[in-house]
């Protein structure tokens, strides 16, 4: 008895904190970056170095793509005189410790812009460089939460090399304290970069899991932004909306052939409305389990949001029915039945995708140790802010956890 009572304060609590929040994001300023799109567009980047007034960018990227992709950018840069500095030793999931580092960099060699070339390692490592080079006075740690960077940061160009994580339309930064291993975020309007440049031809050759589990981490986030319970507008829906139209038309295409450009760039458009509808209206539940992954066990973000999805859709159960209902019918889903029949089916079907992709339905490495750790990470993060059809106690998150360990 005293559970529930405990829970039902608790979810009332979250309530409340949530609606002041989501009144409190109406009031914010949006803005949103200059989209540059096409085949080549990152041979664009100088012009856009130019137009900021920067001439001495800080190209930040992993070692993989430092060498198979950032030479395209560099010989850009090269022809155009742009003298540049690389930082090539982002981490899968960068901590602290890796954008103080990149922030050194960049001040060593006196640069005035950042050029984020990667996946959502490299712009958010980027993003959190520019916020320590705004505010020296503070620390990562310092930063981590809401509105709390509060200064203009260098100009920042966001080229993303996956289509997945949207982080080129995003005022989030996801880094990991290196002490606790706690995946944290930053989140402020200043992170949202200037300009993002969707260069299709940069996702060739992307290793075809790869390709997948990014592409499943933009339908996680159309997802969450579409089950926004107080802040969403027609706007972020029909973003939602579009996004996962072309998942589920597309993703499966990219997978299969790597050099289908149509299916390659569509999937960078999907990313980018889906980074702009979370942007606005926020994440949830998968999120906040997800990032406990990455901290304790340095997993990858779009494979920890992939694995994660079909068990928490199904944990929401009826509060999510009439929306995934409608999804079902917008994707194509032949069925009938009633509402929740077809809630279920487009379930089973992202279960499908997941398997025909290859994507693995569970985890076999969280410890027993670890499972106490990972539901308080997950419920800070995700109470009071995030906008979830259902508030999680600890509960809540044991049971999806234990489901994605067996």
């Amino acid at each position: 008895m005293l559970r529930k009572i405990a829970d039902k304060l608790y979810i009332g609590y979250n309530r409340v904190a949530h609606g002041a929040y989501a009144l409190l994001k109406v009031f914010m300023r949006w803005r949103t970056p200059t989209t540059i799109t096409g085949e080549g567009s990152v041979a664009r980047v100088p012009e856009i170095l130019a137009a900021c007034g920067a001439s001495r960018p800080l190209v930040v990227t992993d070692p993989w793509l430092a060498e198979h992709l950032a030479p395209r950018l560099e010989e850009a840069l090269r022809q155009a005189g742009v003298e540049y500095t690389l930082y090539s030793d982002v981490l899968p999931n960068p901590t602290f410790a890796n954008c103080e580092h990149a922030r050194d960099v960049y001040v060593a060699n006196k640069c005035d812009a950042l050029v984020a070339l990667g996946g959502g390692a490299p712009m958010d490592t980027a993003k959190t460089c520019g916020a320590l080079v705004a505010r020296p006075d503070k620390t990562v740690g310092k930063m981590c939460g809401k509105f709390q960077v509060g200064r203009k940061l260098p100009p920042l160009i966001a080229i993303p090399t996956t289509a997945g994580t949207g982080s080129e339309t995003t005022l989030a930064a996801v880094i990991v304290d290196q002490e606790t291993h706690h995946k944290t975020s930053i989140m402020d309007p200043h992170l949202m970069p200037l300009y993002a440049v969707l260069d299709p031809l940069l996702t060739v050759g992307l290793p075809p899991m790869v390709t997948a589990t990014t592409g499943m981490d933009t339908l996680v986030h159309a997802l969450e932004a579409y089950f926004s319970r107080s802040n969403s507008t027609r706007e972020t829906n029909q973003l939602a909306e579009d996004a996962v139209r072309i998942v589920f038309r597309f993703l499966e295409r990219a997978c299969a052939d790597g050099t289908d450009m149509e299916a390659r760039a569509q999937m960078q458009i999907a990313a980018n409305k889906g980074g702009f509808a979370f942007s606005r209206v926020g994440v949830g539940n998968v999120h906040a389990i997800a990032h406990t992954l990455g901290g304790l066990y340095n997993t990858p973000h779009g494979l920890a949001n992939a694995v994660i999805l079909p068990y928490v859709l199904k944990d929401y159960g009826p509060v999510v029915h009439k929306k995934l209902a409608y999804l079902a019918e917008c994707v194509g889903l032949k069925f009938g039945g009633s509402e929740a029949e077809r809630a279920n089916a487009f379930i089973a079907e992202v279960e499908a995708m997941n398997e025909r992709l290859g994507i693995p339905k569970s985890f076999d490495f969280i410890r027993d140790e670890d499972i106490e750790q990972m539901i308080t990470w997950a419920m800070k993060e995700a109470n009071p802010v995030y906008p979830v059809p259902q508030v999680y106690t600890r509960e809540h998150f044991r049971k999806v956890i234990q489901q994605i360990r067996t």
